[in-house]
């Protein structure tokens, strides 16, 4: 399975809502905590090609957006080949 990093805060609900999705599917993630470390924000920003909000989901190195876009990707089944090595 690819490695899934999430870019978080801990009272965003939307964060919670999408570390929820990959538990219930068994996936295992990396959780960045931006809301103390500024340069930890700017990192995430760069990566997310300029998008601030949290959270900001990456699957092997791709990009895939907030949390909308996680259940998206989801729903019309693309999220599970996306994870897969």
């Amino acid at each position: 399975m690819k490695t899934v990093e999430i870019y978080t805060t801990p009272t965003c609900p939307y964060c919670h809502s999408a570390k929820a999705l990959l538990t219930r599917k068994g996936v295992a993630y990396v959780e960045t905590d931006v809301s103390r470390d500024p340069s930890l924000r700017t990192a995430m920003t760069e990566r997310a090609g300029g998008k601030r909000s949290v959270p900001q989901i990456f699957i092997g190195g791709t990009h895939v957006g907030g949390s909308d876009e996680l259940h998206a990707l989801d729903a019309r089944g693309g999220l599970d080949p996306m994870l897969a090595d």
